[in-house]
């Protein structure tokens, strides 16, 4: 058996507990704070394998950690989207201290008194904390010797090299380097699978006390899944795109002299094509007729 975590998993007492009655894992490892063997596997050179779906890898050895394997993986998309996130962020900063540093300039000349001095000054510090307070800015940013922020440009250099990489480890001699990169995908679908039951099928806790409606809760959890990929596979679309076409299939009333009736709207092109898709057979256009 082969276990699957990710890096919040991935400590040395973890992986040797996975593999006390002679499994196996595939563990994701911090790159920025995961010690010698992390920034070991980085150091090394090597030629990536183009493997599927945007994805290389490349399987490197360290004499330092015997039995283990690391196989860095990248994803060229990846890397352009950490890179622009990364160039926006600095940009931001970057206009935000030079506001600060202009408003203190003129602040300075304005300020007459001690204690306009002493106001204007807070203000400016204010602003300071803020920025490095930010959740996703503070990161790069660090205080220079008189005090002042400034970009820390070591961190954006070292951040470059990360850009679409994550390294993974693992303990079977026999897999290859794309079985692990696979095997650590199907952890991030299952991973995906979670996020879908909490937003797209908006499922929320229910507090059950008997065990057999446990289970059945479980169950129509994992079947409304279930379906949703069966959908997405055989239409080669998200599920977001087809509920919200099919959503704009309606059953309407008309009522006159004649009597009434009640019909479906007419399907669209690709309403219909998704239908098909999925084997289901679309709603009759006429499903009920009164006449007066």
């Amino acid at each position: 058996m082969i276990t699957v975590v990710d890096r919040g998993f991935s400590s040395a007492d973890n992986l040797a507990y996975l593999t006390r009655a002679g499994g196996h894992y595939i563990a994701g490892m911090r790159m920025r704070d995961g010690g010698d063997p992390a920034e070991a596997a980085l150091a090394r050179q090597g030629r990536y394998q183009t493997v599927r779906d945007n994805l290389r890898v490349k399987e490197v050895k360290l004499d330092q950690a015997p039995g283990r394997r690391f196989v860095i993986c990248h994803n060229p998309a990846q890397e352009e989207r950490d890179r622009r996130h990364r160039e926006e962020a600095i940009k931001r900063i970057e206009a935000e201290l030079e506001r600060i540093r202009a408003q203190r300039e003129r602040d300075a000349k304005r300020a007459a008194t001690p204690k306009a001095r002493e106001r204007a000054e807070a203000a400016h510090v204010r602003a300071e904390c803020a920025l490095i307070e930010h959740p996703t800015l503070k990161r790069w940013l660090r205080t220079s010797k008189n005090g002042r922020l400034a970009i820390d440009r070591a961190k954006v250099k070292a951040e470059e090299r990360l850009d679409g990489k994550y390294l993974l480890t693992s303990s079977d001699p026999h897999l290859t380097a794309e079985e692990i990169a696979v095997g650590y995908k199907a952890l991030l679908e299952a991973e995906r699978g979670f996020r879908d039951l909490k937003t797209v099928l908006e499922l929320r806790p229910v507090f059950h006390r008997l065990e057999h409606r446990i289970r059945a809760h479980v169950l129509l959890c994992w079947l409304a899944l279930l379906l949703i990929r069966v959908a997405e596979r055989r239409t080669g679309q998200t599920w977001n795109r087809i509920s919200t076409e099919l959503g704009r299939v309606h059953e309407v009333t008309l009522t006159g002299d004649a009597g009434q009736i009640t019909q479906t709207t007419p399907l669209t092109s690709q309403q219909a094509t998704l239908y098909r898709d999925c084997g289901i057979k679309p709603p009759p256009r006429i499903t009920a007729a009164a006449p007066a």
